[in-house]
């Protein structure tokens, strides 16, 4: 199975990105599977239905969030009636929406996209590792799906780096999100999971982690409020990670981080 997954979404140059650059990924690399996060695709902050609808239209599958899933009030009364849009399995169970859902590709195969939230530096959730370990035990790799994917969004390497062993050989990929920076470490581990400490984010690069670099360097010199934080509107990166799976297995067979547009080296998998 061919997969793709984009990183963090930061506003109009980084949804301009996804609506440009998926349909002609989809072709070119025969993809069965694209997952993107689009927690900060609205203004940078949160994500609307009208965006959903927007992805889904150039083949987007699912769309993964984090701790930013509702800053857009409207997406509330909505998590509830889009099955393919997630928010972190650990928040609290009486939490509207689902954390993972199982997508069918047209060929018939399902792949189980799992979205979790870590704890260091973060808001506060329940544990993501008994979160995921319990679900793990309703779906088996190779068996009842073809394919599974985990988005675990949260701040520290070694949080995302203990869920990526937490998991080896239990599910296909595991991609950390939410830090912006594309991260040089994608791997097949020992047991065959592929893994990224972080994917990286779809939006301008001259930028501090997607926003408007001036209003955020008053920020951090003056130490004194500053105006609203906006998206910088360049030209956007695509980032994201192409993954291969086993058909009988559904581990990886390979991993390849993907760059295209902006101002980011460009990085593109082998044909």
């Amino acid at each position: 199975m061919r997969l793709l997954f984009c990183g963090d979404v930061v506003g109009r140059s980084g949804r301009e990105a996804i609506l440009h650059h998926v349909p002609i990924l989809r072709e070119r690399l025969n993809l069965d599977c694209v997952i993107v996060n689009g927690e900060n695709a609205a203004h940078g902050f949160g994500i609307s239905p009208s965006i959903c609808k927007e992805f889904y239209k150039v083949g987007v599958d699912v769309i993964t969030t984090g701790n930013h899933i509702w800053d857009q009030k409207e997406i509330i009364p909505y998590v509830d009636q889009d099955k393919r849009l997630l928010r972190p399995i650990n928040f609290l169970a009486s939490t509207p929406g689902q954390g993972f859902a199982v997508h069918t590709t047209p060929k018939g195969q399902s792949v189980l996209v799992i979205n979790a939230m870590a704890r260091l530096f973060m808001d506060a959730s329940e544990d993501p590792f008994s979160a995921v370990d319990l679900l793990l035990k309703r779906f088996t790799l190779g068996a009842t799906v073809s394919a599974i994917v985990l988005d675990f969004h949260g701040e520290t390497t070694s949080e995302k780096m203990t869920m990526g062993h937490f998991c080896d050989g239990r599910v296909s990929f595991v991609v950390g999100t939410h830090t912006h920076v594309p991260t040089s470490d994608t791997m097949i581990l020992e047991k065959g999971t592929a893994y990224q400490t972080d994917a990286g984010m779809c939006g301008d690069y001259n930028s501090v982690i997607g926003m408007v670099k001036e209003t955020i360097i008053q920020k951090f010199t003056r130490k004194m409020p500053t105006e609203r934080m906006t998206p910088a509107q360049g030209e956007a990166t695509l980032c994201g990670t192409y993954v291969e799976t086993d058909d009988k297995t559904g581990l990886a067979t390979s991993i390849h981080p993907i760059r295209l547009g902006g101002c980011l080296s460009q990085a593109f998998p082998p044909l």
